[in-house]
């Protein structure tokens, strides 16, 4: 069994669909997977869904309206006539999304996120579906709520591990082509939950180990796991080995081609994650698995961008203590802060944050009950791994650096 996914940029129109099916031709149909993500931008088409829901915004249902016509758009360059099922299905989908926003009585935003957005990609896996069956391309279309179990923890859900195995092991057929979606479960309520942005990768992670898998490959519009973001850094370099220790060190640092979660399933079983180009289907690409950390071993460049610096100070002078420490953890969970790095001397305690559910104001408020605080909205975070001299200067050159670390492998830099 063989895990397939397929990122939004493969499936962002019907050349990508149609390739989808390239794919399978040239690896074969039998035994694999596929999870599917929303295609193109649809998930930020969806998220802006979310916001103009809740600031009661006229423009609600264009925005909706905007989104359908882009997939009626794909439909009619994959199906001859709009009579076909893929039509219907696709249908089906929006006046769902319209039935939720008009009954829905939750003011909790998080929820109403995870039921909006989570249509991107039951609409997707349902148009690949269907164009693979008019290929006589013969394949199941999975709702993957029914599948994935997980809390209730809305747009950062987590696992139930034994309901889930339980459930892929009981509803999909390892002999055949079945489709999923990427990124989202269902609660014991049967609220949908996402697993996180990005979290596509993370599902078929989930599969791969509920069904132990030969491997899995994400394919992408990149040869591989490159040493930077190629959109963000010149001259990037392709990396053919890393080994599951490097790449869970890269995700933690906020490499995007690795969902941070995707490799702890994998590894406990060492299934290999091979990363490939959908352009170029036959080229090896990246491969992670046990074994050499890096190859080749040159700089590898990490940046996450518009995250909070807080620094933090005791009113008194006194030293910055355990207790302190504690108190300000404890309070980064309740505001479900992300810290991305940490330093702290005897009278101050700094920290980079990512302000993913925009708690950051109020948690701000609360500190400054207790400490002096200062801040910076809007930074980026540089991380290198494996650096040089050359690599430094190269983040440094014409930037205002606010904070800098470094240990053994990684140096990692604040900057405006």
């Amino acid at each position: 069994m063989q895990i397939f996914k397929f990122g939004g940029a493969s499936v962002k129109d019907a050349a990508g669909v149609k390739n989808v099916a390239e794919v399978l031709k040239l690896t074969g149909t039998d035994q694999k997977l596929l999870v599917v993500s929303a295609m193109g931008k649809t998930t930020n088409a969806l998220e802006q869904i979310v916001k103009l829901y809740f600031e009661k915004d006229q423009n609600l249902n264009k925005a909706i309206t905007d989104l359908k016509l882009y997939h009626h758009e794909i439909l009619k360059d994959l199906f001859e006539t709009s009579a076909h099922p893929a039509y219907t299905k696709v249908n089906y989908f929006f006046d769902e999304l319209r039935i939720f926003l008009d009954r829905n009585k939750s003011p909790n935003y998080d929820f109403v996120y995870d039921q909006v957005v989570s249509f991107g990609e039951l609409i997707s896996t349902s148009i690949v579906s269907q164009f693979l069956n008019s290929l006589n391309i013969a394949n199941t279309w999975h709702d993957c709520r029914n599948l994935i179990d997980t809390t209730s923890v809305y747009r950062d859900a987590g696992v139930n591990w034994e309901r889930t195995q339980e459930k892929i092991n009981a509803h999909v057929d390892t002999s055949e082509l079945n489709i999923t979606q990427g990124f989202i479960g269902s609660d014991q309520h049967n609220f949908t939950t996402t697993l996180g942005r990005e979290g596509s990768d993370y599902t078929a992670a989930i599969f791969a180990y509920c069904l132990n898998a030969e491997s899995v490959t994400i394919w992408k519009d990149v040869p591989g796991v490159l040493n930077g973001d190629p959109n963000v850094f010149k001259n990037t370099q392709l990396l053919h080995q890393i080994s599951y220790e490097e790449a869970i060190e890269l995700a933690f640092y906020g490499a995007s081609v690795i969902h941070p979660k995707t490799l702890q399933p994998l590894q406990k079983k060492e299934i290999p994650l091979l990363v490939k180009s959908f352009f170029n289907p036959t080229d090896k690409g990246t491969c992670v698995q046990k074994g050499e950390q890096i190859q080749p071993l040159i700089p590898c460049y990490i940046v996450k961008p518009n995250l909070v610096l807080l620094s933090l100070s005791s009113l008194d002078f006194s030293f910055f203590v355990e207790e302190n420490i504690s108190e300000i953890f404890a309070l980064f969970h309740r505001y479900q802060i992300k810290v991305d790095l940490i330093q702290n001397s005897a009278i101050s305690f700094s920290v980079c944050v990512d302000n993913k559910f925009n708690n950051v104001d109020k948690l701000i408020e609360e500190l400054k009950a207790k400490f002096k605080v200062t801040y910076n909205k809007g930074v980026s975070l540089f991380t290198i791994r494996h650096f040089n001299d050359a690599a430094i200067q190269r983040i440094e050159k014409d930037k205002s650096v606010l904070l800098k670390q470094v240990t053994r492998e990684t140096v990692q830099l604040v900057v405006n």
